[in-house]
C-alpha cells in the first residue's frame, strides 16, 4: 500500500526528541551530584519537584536547539525517508545538540566559582584570553572525569538514536500527502511555539531565568531547575541595560547621592597601592572571621592577619560582581556589574571618572600590573579606557622562567617586580596590582610544595602561597623611600571554592576582605558595617583630602554621613540591596523578598510584614538601579 500519511516519521521524530529529554535529565542529576554542597534541598521529594519543574526549561532549550532538525524532519519534500536525507538529519541533530549539551557539563565545575548557570556574559569573558588552548588543556587534565562522562553520554545517545530508524517508503505525491503534511506541520509548529515560550497563554511572556525561582524554597535551587543551554540562549541577544523610571531625580540625589564631595581631611598626596587579589575570599582570611562563630575555623592568611592588626579592615564586605574584570571596574571606577557585566556591555567605551582620572588630575603617575599575558581578562583594554599611564604585564616582566604555565607569572616574583618598578617611579603614584596565583589549577611553585597547609579545599594551599608573597613584598617594600608615604589597599576580586557551610549561604557568597593599611597607622580597627568594592574609590579620595565633586555610587567608609552603609549586588537572579536591619531582593520591577540581615541563608521571607525601613530599602534600591542605567546608557560616567 502506498504511503499517504507520515505517522511513522512523526513517531521517530518524537523518539529522537524524547532522547534529548532523557539526557538533559541525566545532566541535571550529575549537576546536583557535583554541587550538592552548594545547593540546599531538604528531601528527595523536593528533588523530584525541582526535576519536574525543570522539564519546562528543558523543553525550551531542546526545541530551540532542534528547531532546524524538526523543520527538516517534517517538511513535505518527498525524499524525507531516503537514507541520504536521514544521514543529513543525523549530523544536523548531533552537531547542534551535543555542542550546547556540553555546556551543562562545564557548569558541573564552573558553578562552584560562578554560583549560577553560565550565561552569554560567561562566554564573553573567554574572548579576552589569548591562552585558550593552554587553559583548555589544563581543564581537560584536572577535570578529565567530566570530559569522560560527556563522551560516554554522547556515545550512548548516538547508539540509542540509531536503534530506531525511519523506513524508506516512497510516498504517493497527491493532495492527501500534502494535506496530512501541512496539518502535521501546523500541529508540531504550535506545540513547538508553546514549548519554547514555556506556556500557551497569549498573555504571558516567554519564560526566562527569573521564572526558575518561582518553584524553589531556596535561591540556589533555581539552578537545579535551569539548564545551561537555556541560560545561554535566554541571555544571548538580550541586555539588562535598560532605562527605568522608579523615582524622581530629587529622590536619587537624596537617597543615593551619586555626586560626592568630601571635605573631611586636608589635601595630601600619599602614594596609593591597590592589590586586587585573585579569589582571595573573605572566608580564607582569619582577620575577617574572628566573630564568624564557624566551628573549627582555620585561617590560611597568617601574614595578612598580622597586617590587619595594624590596619582598618571591613569584615562584612562584598564583591560587586562575579568575574575578575568586574572587580576592577568596581574597585577602580566604582562601577558594579549586575545581571550583565558592564564591561561586556555595549557601554564601557566612554569617558569614565575613576580613581585613575581623579588622581591623574592631582599629578599622580598611574600604573596597572598583571602578570598574565598582556590583554588577558580584558584588563589592558579597560585600563586604556580608564586612562592608566602604564601597563605592566607578562611582556614587560620578560622572564618566562617564572611563568606558571597557565595564567601568568607566579605571585612572589611578580610582587617583587612590582616593588622594584614602584621604587623607580616619581612620587606620588597610584598603582594597581591584580594577582594571579590563587586560581585554578590551584598550583604552587615546586620549591613551595608542602610548605603551606593543603587545607580542606583545592584553593587553600594557593591562598597560603599568595599570603607568603605578600609577606615577602612588604619585607622588601618597607626598605624603600616611598613606603611610609603610602596607603595600601587589599581586596579580593571575588570568591572561590567554599569550605564552610556559613559561606554557602546565599547572602554570604562572594564576600571579600577589604583592608586599608598605612605605615603611620592612621586608620586602624575592625568595622563590621556593610561595605563593598565600590566604596574603595570614594574612601581613598576622602582619605587624601580630594575636595572636588566626583561621581560615585559607593560611599566613603571613614566619614560619609549622608549615605548609610549598604551593599548593592546581584545574585540568585535578583538584585540584593543590604542595609540597616534588612536585605531586600528586587527582581527589576518590585521587591520580591525582605530578610533579616542575619538571615544569610534566605530562610524566612518577611515581605508579608513590611515596615517603613523595608519600604525605604526598596526605594534606595530603585534609585540605585535608575541612576546606574541612565548614566551608563547616556554615557554620563564622567560626572
Amino acid at each position: 500500500m502506498q504511503k499517504i500519511h507520515r505517522f511513522s516519521e512523526y513517531k521517530v521524530l518524537a523518539y529522537r526528541i524524547l532522547l534529548a529529554y532523557v539526557f538533559y535529565f541525566l545532566a541535571r542529576f550529575l549537576f546536583v551530584i557535583y554541587n550538592t554542597e552548594l545547593i540546599k534541598v531538604d528531601s528527595p521529594t523536593d528533588y523530584i519537584g525541582l526535576f519536574y519543574h525543570g522539564l519546562v526549561f528543558d523543553t525550551t532549550s531542546i526545541l530551540y536547539i532542534n528547531a532546524l532538525f524538526i523543520l527538516f524532519s517534517i517538511i513535505p519534500i518527498v525524499s524525507n525517508t531516503k537514507k541520504g536525507y536521514q544521514k543529513f538529519l543525523f549530523y544536523l541533530y548531533f552537531a547542534t545538540n551535543l555542542f550546547l549539551y556540553s555546556t551543562n557539563f562545564v557548569d558541573f565545575i564552573y558553578y562552584r566559582f560562578n554560583f549560577g548557570r553560565s550565561t552569554r556574559a560567561s562566554l564573553d569573558v573567554l574572548q579576552n584570553e589569548n591562552n585558550k588552548g593552554t587553559l583548555f588543556f589544563h581543564f581537560l587534565i584536572n577535570y578529565w572525569h567530566v570530559f569522560l562522562l560527556f563522551f560516554i553520554f554522547a556515545y550512548i545517545w548516538i547508539r540509542l538514536y540509531k536503534r530506531v530508524k525511519v523506513k524508506h517508503e516512497a510516498p504517493t505525491v497527491n493532495f492527501k500527502y500534502f494535506a496530512y503534511s501541512i496539518l502535521g506541520f501546523l500541529l508540531v509548529a504550535t506545540l513547538c511555539i508553546g514549548g519554547i515560550r514555556g506556556d500557551f497563554k497569549k498573555s504571558t511572556r516567554p519564560i526566562n531565568l527569573l521564572d526558575a525561582s518561582r518553584y524553589v524554597k531556596n535561591a540556589s535551587q533555581a539552578d537545579v531547575v535551569l539548564n545551561t543551554p537555556f541560560a545561554i540562549i535566554r541571555t544571548w541577544d538580550t541586555s539588562s541595560f535598560k532605562k527605568v523610571n522608579f523615582v524622581t531625580q530629587t529622590q536619587i540625589d537624596s537617597l543615593l547621592v551619586p555626586i560626592k564631595q568630601y571635605k573631611n581631611n586636608a589635601p595630601s598626596k600619599p602614594n596609593i597601592v591597590i592589590f586586587i587579589i585573585e579569589s582571595f575570599a573573605r572566608e580564607y582570611n582569619g582577620s575577617c572571621n574572628k566573630n564568624s562563630k564557624i566551628p573549627n575555623y582555620v585561617s590560611y592568611t597568617p601574614f595578612v592577619d598580622s597586617l590587619a592588626q595594624h590596619s582598618l579592615i571591613f569584615s562584612n564586605a562584598y564583591a560587586n560582581g562575579f568575574k575578575s574584570i568586574h572587580g576592577v571596574s568596581s574597585v577602580i571606577a566604582g562601577i558594579p556589574s549586575f545581571k550583565d557585566a558592564f564591561t561586556s556591555s555595549p557601554y564601557p567605551k566612554q569617558k569614565i571618572e575613576s580613581l585613575v582620572s581623579t588622581l591623574k588630575s592631582e599629578g599622580y603617575d598611574t600604573s596597572f600590573f598583571h602578570g598574565a599575558p598582556n590583554g588577558s581578562m580584558g584588563f589592558l583594554g579597560f585600563g586604556n579606557i580608564l586612562g592608566y599611564d602604564h601597563y605592566y604585564g607578562k611582556t614587560e616582566y620578560n622572564n618566562d622562567a617564572d611563568f606558571d604555565g597557565v595564567w601568568g607569572i607566579w605571585d612572589e616574583p611578580f610582587f617583587q617586580y612590582f616593588n622594584r618598578t614602584l621604587t623607580q617611579k616619581k612620587q606620588p603614584f597610584m598603582a594597581t596590582l591584580f594577582s594571579v596565583s590563587s586560581h585554578e589549577p590551584y598550583q604552587v611553585p615546586a620549591k613551595y610544595k608542602g610548605k603551606f597547609p593543603k587545607g580542606t579545599v583545592n584553593i587553600h594551599e594557593c591562598i597560603g602561597y599568595t599570603d607568603n608573597a605578600f609577606r615577602q613584598f612588604f619585607k622588601a617594600a618597607k626598605k624603600q623611600p616611598w613606603y611610609k608615604n603610602t596607603i595600601f589597599v587589599m581586596v579580593a576580586d571575588h570568591g572561590n571554592t567554599i569550605a564552610y557551610d556559613e559561606y554557602r549561604k546565599e547572602f554570604n557568597r562572594n564576600t571579600v576582605p577589604i583592608l586599608f593599611f598605612s605605615p603611620n597607622e592612621k586608620y586602624v580597627g575592625e568595622n563590621t558595617d556593610f561595605a563593598q568594592q565600590i566604596d574603595i574609590y570614594p574612601t581613598l579620595l576622602d582619605m587624601i583630602g580630594y575636595q572636588k565633586p566626583f561621581r560615585s555610587w559607593g560611599r566613603s567608609l571613614i566619614n560619609d554621613k549622608q549615605v548609610a552603609p549598604f551593599v548593592m549586588k546581584y545574585g540568585a537572579n535578583v538584585y540584593q540591596f543590604m542595609s540597616g536591619n534588612y536585605i531586600c531582593t528586587f527582581d527589576g520591577k518590585k521587591a520580591v523578598g525582605f530578610y533579616d540581615k542575619n538571615d544569610k541563608g534566605m530562610d524566612e521571607n518577611l515581605i508579608k510584614n513590611r515596615n517603613a525601613e523595608m519600604d525605604l530599602l526598596e526605594l534606595r534600591c530603585k534609585a540605585f538601579i535608575q541612576d546606574y542605567m541612565e548614566r551608563i546608557i547616556d554615557k554620563r560616567l564622567d560626572k
